[in-house]
């Protein structure tokens, strides 16, 4: 019998971590090594549903799920989710994490970490924070001071995209969201930019991926010009709901009447689940030119590689864990420098004071923005060079056969369970007596 492999995670949510989820477990199912056993998680207020609505693709999870109670000890217990939440309950332990955006993790992530056996991370940049984070304190015991480090091992395992879903599309017949196509049909401008990311909170220029900051700079840059670009913003601030869709166009009617102009360019919010075909079929839409993003922060920022697989130009911010698959001379990476968390986008636990993250050089936002609507062809030709880099360096099956060295490498060899084999004893035949026997007495 093959040992078990439990992992508690958000499968089963519309979230980055879910993805995550999905695609580890599916990679640890197909290496076949372990009796894989799934325990769903919440993941904030995201909503839960997915395995169900994505039956095609993802129906094979549910003859993995288990209920929230564990009845065994496990061999092998895997937690992805934050590290303050690890908890050791296998014989070997392993916590996943897309890791931190900022400089800097909170105490009780490093005492999470030392919980367990084993850390996977999504990028170096994360692998870099957990390693170079350090605080001091007292021993309870001894009342001596002590430094609190990462003690156990941590590994990067990257976020591998499916190269059969994410891909060019180059013929009509390809796109099969005949809603999503309409939607954009509706659009008036033949070239725009697309923000894909939650809108978080802070501060105009202090949310995580800085969307508000974008909004306004956009408006900015292409005010009362004739020949313009369309910036089209796929974003929430957590699930899909009516009141969400409202309070996401409060805040960008709210920037637009701050700009004072005659003529302002047009933005347009795409809201709502999307499946991961639809999603590939809104990068490669014939709208859709490029990709911008003037995120602070990724612990590895999944939609810039899914993006980078349709061969169309990024504008991003050159810091944290997207430069592990973005090539400076392939996209346009701004400029900038690193700066304190504002208070009112810190997250208690995660977001930290005093810990930092990047803020873009304005100046750099303008000028990639008009570069790449002025000069498209030459930033095409470098899009399909990222594409061909991502394809080789960051697919589902690059990312199967590291966790396959991974596990090999560390996961220590358990005793096997080996089922007991008892001989068939529902009939038993006694000896017969022969009739000449002599009975003594």
């Amino acid at each position: 019998m093959k040992n078990t492999f439990y992992v508690s995670c958000p499968i089963d949510t519309y979230s980055g971590y879910g993805a995550r989820a999905r695609d580890f477990v599916k990679s640890l199912i197909e290496l076949d090594e372990y009796d894989v056993k799934i325990m769903p998680q919440r993941w904030g207020n995201c909503p839960f549903g997915f395995i169900k609505n994505n039956k095609e693709e993802w129906g094979f999870l549910t003859k993995h799920l288990v209920g929230p109670q564990l009845t065994e000890r496990p061999d092998v217990w895997m937690q992805i989710t934050v590290p303050n939440e690890f908890q050791p309950v296998g014989k070997y332990n392993i916590g996943l994490t897309a890791g931190i955006e900022t400089t800097a993790c909170a105490p009780q992530w490093i005492q999470g970490c030392n919980k367990m056996d084993l850390i996977l991370t999504s990028s170096n940049h994360s692998k870099k924070v957990f390693e170079d984070t350090n605080y001091k304190g007292k021993d309870e015991r001894t009342g001596n001071e002590v430094d609190l480090v990462l003690e156990k091992p941590i590994k990067v395992l990257i976020e591998g995209a499916n190269l059969e879903i994410y891909k060019p599309l180059t013929k009509p017949s390809e796109f099969n969201s005949k809603d999503l196509f309409n939607d954009l049909k509706g659009i008036k401008e033949d070239f725009a930019y697309l923000f894909v990311g939650h809108w978080m909170q802070g501060e105009l220029g202090e949310d995580r991926k800085n969307v508000g900051l974008l909004i306004k700079a956009f408006y900015e840059i292409f005010k009362n010009r004739n020949k313009v670009p369309a910036l089209i913003l796929k974003t929430s601030q957590s699930g899909a709901s009516h009141m969400d869709r409202r309070e996401i166009q409060k805040r960008i009617d709210a920037l637009r009447k701050t700009i004072p102009a005659r003529k302002l360019p047009n933005v347009y919010l795409l809201h709502g689940e999307f499946t991961d075909e639809e999603m590939n079929e809104l990068y490669n839409n014939p709208k859709v030119k490029a990709m911008v993003s003037l995120t602070k922060g990724e612990g590895f920022g999944r939609p810039l590689l899914e993006f980078s697989l349709v061969n169309k130009p990024i504008i991003t911010t050159g810091w944290s864990g997207h430069i592990d698959f973005l090539d400076k001379e392939f996209v346009g990476l701004m400029g900038g420098k690193l700066e304190n968390i504002h208070p009112s986008a810190q997250v208690k636990d995660m977001l930290i004071e005093g810990s930092q993250w990047f803020n873009v050089d304005q100046g750099h936002i303008g000028f990639y923005l008009n570069e790449i609507f002025d000069n498209y062809k030459d930033w095409k030709n470098k899009a399909k060079r990222q594409g061909f880099k991502s394809r080789k360096e960051f697919s589902f099956e690059v990312m199967k056969e590291s966790l396959k060295d991974i596990l090999q490498e560390n996961v220590p060899n358990l005793p096997k369970k080996v089922s007991l084999k008892m001989p068939d004893i529902s009939k038993i035949k006694m000896p017969k007596k022969s009739k000449k026997e002599k009975v003594n007495g």
